[in-house]
């Protein structure tokens, strides 16, 4: 492949596949084609495959680091000895990572370490309590110090990464790439009388959540529970959709306290298009996933947020979402409200979507490839991403 330079993207999960898959795509077939090795890390093994087979990314190198009952410290250790052999051997002139994983991290570290430049998709997120979500809030902070340029989803993040002293010319407002990623997949044909969503009762009103977050478990994930449970119970014509994730601490608790309920389907983790497909026909979400907190807004669904704080607060601030944290009585409450006042719902549908536009891949694959030839980006509107003031014009 021609090019007028080399970069490496490492992808360790799924959320990390699909929000680097429209920057792969868009550094391979602009105008000028750089040439871009894809190394992975296997952090998600199981669930980074099919996502990968979706958007047709064939790794360059994979590394197979997840092992049973890994630690944190042994993961980061393994990725900062197995990604620095990696970038040696490819010695690229830019290594990018998405978000707030340890393979970010260690990625991160590697490439500074290898002498790379580093480009942080996804930068200038913060809660600012460095341990909530832990490690992740505590990971980007320390992405974002290696960072060369950051790629910030959204002008909020541009200002913590100002406040925090970052170069302004190293910092691009460009939308969040998962809505390119979104876009695309949702435009496929799918059908949801086969495949894993066949047994979804969709004649009741579908109130999707997702929730396995580390800090979660024990204690607040039982309370998320005991939330659903009585939100079937007091609500017949709705059908909770629970896709449960295959750590242990999440799989055992959720089937101990819901398993048997006929209004609550416990499922296995779901591939991205499905999950995008079952996202659109719901009512609800109640989610302590960023990802899906960017990503329901695109269709109108109003999203509860499963945590005490979130480092994505423009939906809080657009009205798409609502911090309800892991209190039982509050999230009840919070849903009900939701699902039993009209007026109180359409307040938060018909909200647009702060996140993104379907270019940030566009975007970034515009500026590296700037960067490579030496030339100074200036903020324009051609290069920055300006959130929608309404559902028509994000349609539009």
């Amino acid at each position: 492949m021609s090019g007028i330079g080399r970069v490496l993207v490492v992808i360790g999960t799924r959320p990390e596949a699909i929000k680097l898959a429209p920057v792969v795509h868009a550094l391979r077939t602009g105008p000028e084609k750089l040439e871009t090795k894809v190394c992975v890390t296997g952090q998600h093994r199981e669930m980074l495959e099919p996502v990968l087979r979706l958007f047709e990314l064939e790794p360059d190198h994979d590394l197979q680091l997840m092992t049973p009952n890994q630690t944190l410290a042994g993961l980061t250790s393994s990725l900062i000895m197995s990604l620095s052999a990696t970038i040696k051997q490819e010695r690229p002139d830019w290594v990018v990572v998405q978000g707030d994983t340890t393979t970010a991290l260690g990625a991160g570290l590697a490439a500074f370490y290898e002498g790379a430049h580093i480009a942080h998709v996804e930068a200038g997120l913060r809660t600012d309590e460095k341990r909530c979500p832990f490690p992740e809030e505590a990971n980007r902070r320390m992405v974002d110090l290696l960072s060369d340029v950051h790629f910030a989803p959204t002008e909020r993040a541009r200002r913590n990464l100002l406040r925090e002293g970052v170069d302004p010319f190293g910092v691009h407002v460009t939308g969040n790439t998962v809505i390119d990623a979104l876009q695309q997949v949702v435009s496929r044909p799918y059908d949801v009388s086969s495949g894993p969503l066949a047994g979804i009762a969709f004649d009741r009103r579908i109130v999707l959540v997702t929730a396995h977050r580390r800090e979660s478990f024990g204690k607040p994930l039982a309370g998320i529970c005991r939330a659903l449970r009585e939100l079937a119970d007091q609500i017949e014509n709705i059908q909770i959709v629970y896709p449960v994730h295959l750590n242990p601490n999440v799989r055992d608790t959720v089937h101990a306290h819901l398993g048997g309920h006929p209004r609550i389907a416990l499922i296995p983790p779901l591939d991205y298009a499905s999950l995008i497909q079952l996202m659109r026909r719901s009512t609800i979400v109640l989610t302590d996933s960023g990802g899906i907190q960017e990503e329901a807004p695109s269709f109108g669904i109003p999203v509860l947020v499963l945590r005490p704080a979130t480092e994505r607060p423009e939906a809080v601030e657009a009205g798409c979402a609502r911090i309800v944290g892991t209190d039982a009585t509050r999230i009840v409450r919070e849903a009900r409200r939701l699902l039993e006042d009209e007026v109180a719902y359409q307040r938060m549908a018909r909200v647009a979507n702060p996140f993104g536009d379907g270019r940030a891949g566009e975007r970034i694959a515009a500026v590296l490839h700037s960067e490579m030839r030496g030339e100074s980006v200036a903020r324009s509107p051609q290069l920055a991403f300006v959130p929608p003031t309404s559902l028509s014009e994000a349609a539009s």
